[in-house]
């Protein structure tokens, strides 16, 4: 009868010591998931405020002003403007 229970306790011993890894694990990888998550937030974040800078250099009037400032480009004037008509083709 004394080995029995030396069997039972011992293999309750070693059920109570799977649970703890077990939950010891489960904690473990939840906190990594939330961290990921956190981390996957702040991406987002970030590539929402980069489209919205990418709009803002993108915009006509950014554009017209650096082609202007820094490249000293300018609109053609009407004597310089030549327009080119395609003929149809065909059928």
């Amino acid at each position: 009868m004394a080995r029995v229970s030396l069997v039972l306790l011992a293999l309750l011993v070693a059920c109570a010591l799977g649970v703890v890894t077990s939950q010891h694990r489960a904690r473990k990888q939840f906190a990594e998931l939330e961290a990921e998550q956190a981390a996957a937030r702040k991406l987002v974040t970030e590539y929402s405020q980069l489209q919205i800078e990418q709009g803002t250099w993108a915009t006509h009037t950014r554009v017209e002003q650096v082609a202007t400032k820094r490249l000293g480009m300018r609109q053609p004037d009407a004597a310089s403007t030549v327009v080119v008509k395609l003929e149809e083709r065909a059928k």
